[in-house]
C-alpha cells in the first residue's frame, strides 16, 4: 500500500519545489476541486467536530482511493489483462488478485504524482502548450442508458455496482447502486470521438467502503459502424425512420444478438446486448447515440 501526505499551509513547512509544483497544478483550490469533483449528493463531508475516525476515513477515500475525483481526472481502476483465459467464480480469489494489482497501480500512481511535483512551472507549462490541439474529434457518442442484469455477486449475497465508461483517454463514472444485481443506469454521458475511433469500453465494479473495489467484468463495443452510419444519415435528406446498419453478433464481441443501428426522429441510435467478459456472469444492455461533429 502506498502512502500519501496531507500538508497544512499554516502548520507545516514547504520546500520551494513543493510550492512551485502546487502553483503549476493551479493552486490548492484547483487541486481540491479535482479531488472532490464527484462527491455524491448524499455524502456528508466531515466537520471540524467530527471524530478522528470519520476524518481519517474521508482523507483515505479522497486521496488514497480517489473516490471523489472529477470524471475527466478519473484514474482507471484495476481490471484483468486481455490474456486472462480462466475465470474464477470465487469472490475471495478475485478480490485478492485485483487488490494486488490495485496496490501495484497505486504505487506507480504515487510515484508519478511525486515526480510531477518535482517539475518546474516552466516545464509544466511548456508540456501543456505542446499537447494542445493534437487530438481531432469527429463527433460525440452519447451513452443514454445502460441496464445490468444478473451481475456477479461480490459481497455476501449481492453487490454495489457502478460503471466506468471510457473512450480513448476519456473516462466517466456512474453512481454506485446499493444491493443490486439488476439495475438501469439512466444517467446520460457524452464522450468525444477521436478521429481514430477507439472502442467504447465499459468496466463494472462493486463499490467497497473500506477495501479495494471488486471487479465485476467488462465489455468492449466497436462504435465504428455507428459512426459510419451517423455520417451517412447526416447527408440523407429523408426524415423517415429506417435501419442504417448493424454490428453482427459474434463470439469475439460477446453480442447476444446483432446490434441494430436505426435512424429514429433524426437521431442515429444503436441498442446492444452484451455478455460481460472475464467474469462468471452478467449482461449489459446499452443504448447509444452518435452525433457527427458537423451537427
Amino acid at each position: 500500500m502506498f502512502m500519501w501526505q496531507v500538508k497544512s499551509i499554516q502548520l507545516d513547512e514547504w520546500t520551494d519545489e513543493e510550492v512551485d509544483a502546487l502553483e503549476a497544478l493551479g493552486g490548492n483550490t484547483s487541486v481540491n476541486f479535482n479531488y472532490e469533483g464527484s462527491i455524491p449528493d448524499n455524502f456528508k463531508k466531515p466537520k471540524p467536530d467530527s471524530s478522528i475516525e470519520e476524518r481519517a476515513d474521508f482523507i483515505r477515500r479522497k486521496y488514497g482511493l480517489q473516490k471523489f475525483m472529477k470524471a475527466d481526472e478519473l484514474i482507471s481502476l484495476p481490471h484483468p489483462s486481455a490474456s486472462t483465459s480462466t475465470i474464477h467464480s470465487s469472490s475471495d480469489l478475485d478480490k485478492k488478485k485485483f487488490e494486488k494489482k490495485s496496490s501495484q497501480k497505486s504505487q506507480s500512481r504515487s510515484n508519478s504524482f511525486l515526480n510531477s511535483w518535482r517539475k518546474s512551472k516552466s516545464k509544466s507549462t511548456k508540456k501543456c502548450n505542446s499537447s494542445v490541439g493534437m487530438v481531432e474529434f469527429i463527433g460525440l457518442i452519447k451513452i443514454k442508458k445502460v441496464k445490468g442484469s444478473n451481475l456477479a455477486v461480490r459481497d455476501m449475497r449481492t453487490s454495489d455496482p457502478y460503471l466506468v465508461l471510457s473512450l480513448g483517454s476519456q473516462s466517466v463514472k456512474t453512481n454506485a447502486i446499493k444491493n443490486s444485481l439488476n439495475h438501469v443506469w439512466k444517467e446520460m454521458f457524452m464522450l468525444s470521438i477521436p478521429d481514430d475511433v477507439p472502442p467504447l469500453k465499459v468496466h463494472v465494479y462493486d463499490e467497497d467502503m473500506f477495501t479495494t473495489d471488486d471487479y465485476m467484468g467488462e465489455a468492449e463495443i466497436d462504435i465504428q459502424p455507428l459512426v459510419t452510419a451517423a455520417k451517412v444519415a447526416d447527408t440523407c435528406k429523408s426524415g423517415k425512420s429506417m435501419q442504417l446498419g448493424k454490428l453482427v453478433a459474434s463470439k469475439e464481441n460477446k453480442l447476444v444478438s446483432d446490434g441494430i443501428i436505426s435512424l429514429v426522429d433524426g437521431k442515429v441510435i444503436q441498442e446492444l446486448i452484451l455478455r460481460l467478459k472475464n467474469v462468471e456472469k452478467g449482461v449489459l444492455e446499452v443504448e447509444l447515440e452518435c452525433v457527427p461533429l458537423m451537427q
